[in-house]
């Protein structure tokens, strides 16, 4: 059982580092690294530590943190809760309107989910378990794969990965029709035939762009396919797009309720489902997504690609939750990802290895992150 919740205090903290190399999407460059960190503590002095998706657009980090400490916090910092989960729903209640009103739901969404992850880590380490035992599991070593790997010359990027310990791997697509099948044949020859490899698309094509792109994939024998359509794509669509191509499709990570992710699964369209903890209902909302997945059938794979703090929650929740299942790592160098996550798992086996310490099990580097704070 998981000890309640009463914060005392809760802060956000905005980072920014270098990108070298820059991350390339279909969309757009990150030429550096954001995080907003969000650190919860209670009148006892026992804290946690949660994340806030802010990768887009490039200014939104900034207005997150602002977010947490000028409109969020102040609902529910002195309150106590009997349940971690009940902060969350409690700042989705008290903001409904808020949120209507200034056409931010992708924001408020976020910023709650960092404060939902900060306190469930406090109420894990306050009951001295594991975040994966205080969700019901256990903190088993998890199969991770290598995202993030740009369109330039891919291969490389996947042998230094393939050093490191990753038996799986995702290349961005959706730069044209030649690049993209150069590339992928390009990581294919280097990862070998019995290695997984997934493309994500970023939502770059149309759906008669997809089906093609999707044939002319198939000889690279994909694990699954991400975003190749917007979002927003009517589920029809997307059923219409799966019984045309060779592989699963994969999507999740610009979802944002209970009830899209419930049409989603049962839509029958997407074998893997990818919510992001820290984009969208933390770690109480993908805890209940995931499980949802994996008792209809479907792979659950939560997206990610920010700092160490929600990928560690990522890692606890894919433990829980079970399913064959990869935790996304980013495989670009991130000082972020690392310091953020300290002590860093290691990889074995092409899984991460999970301890047994409380909570995430991590503590941020917060001295040596100190030259890339950004002040609000």
């Amino acid at each position: 059982m998981v000890a309640p919740v009463a914060p005392a205090r809760i802060e956000a903290a905005v980072y920014r580092v270098p990108a070298d190399p820059p991350v390339r999407t279909a969309f757009g460059t990150m030429r550096d690294r954001p995080a907003v960190v969000v650190r919860v503590e209670d009148a006892d002095g026992a804290h946690g530590w949660g994340e806030i998706f802010c990768n887009w657009p490039p200014p939104g980090a900034e207005h997150r943190a602002r977010l947490v400490a000028e409109v969020l916090a102040p609902l529910v910092v002195g309150r106590a809760f009997g349940h971690p989960a009940e902060i969350g729903a409690e700042l989705e209640r008290r903001t409904r309107i808020l949120v209507l009103q200034c056409d931010e739901p992708g924001p408020f969404a976020q910023a709650i989910a960092g404060i939902d992850g900060a306190a469930w880590d406090l109420a894990a380490r306050k009951a001295g378990l594991p975040l994966a035992a205080a969700l019901g599991g256990a903190p088993r070593p998890v199969p991770v794969y290598a995202s993030g790997i740009n369109p330039d010359r891919p291969e490389a990027m996947a042998r230094a990965r393939i050093a490191d310990g990753y038996r799986a791997f995702k290349l961005k697509v959706g730069f044209g029709r030649e690049r993209d099948l150069a590339n992928l044949a390009a990581m294919r020859a280097e990862i070998g035939g019995t290695a997984r490899l997934m493309a994500d698309a970023n939502q770059a094509w149309s759906a008669e762009e997809a089906a093609a792109m999707a044939d002319a994939m198939a000889p690279f024998a994909l694990t699954w396919l991400e975003e190749p359509l917007a979002a927003d794509t009517p589920l029809d669509a997307w059923r219409s797009l799966a019984a045309r191509v060779p592989m699963p499709l994969a999507a999740g990570e610009n979802m944002r309720s209970r009830r899209e992710f419930a049409a989603a699964i049962a839509s029958g369209a997407f074998g893997v489902i990818q919510p992001d903890a820290i984009k969208w209902g933390g770690v109480t909302g993908c805890l209940a997504v995931g499980r949802d997945a994996v008792a209809a059938g479907r792979t659950y794979c939560p997206h990610f690609l920010s700092g160490g703090i929600g990928l560690m929650a990522s890692a606890h929740l894919l433990a829980t939750v079970g399913g064959g299942g990869m935790l996304e790592v980013d495989a670009n160098v991130n000082a972020l990802r690392t310091l953020l996550a300290d002590p860093f798992p290691v990889i074995h086996d092409g899984a991460f290895v999970l301890g047994e310490a409380p909570g995430i099990g991590v503590e941020p580097d917060l001295a040596a992150l100190e030259r890339w704070r950004v002040p609000l």
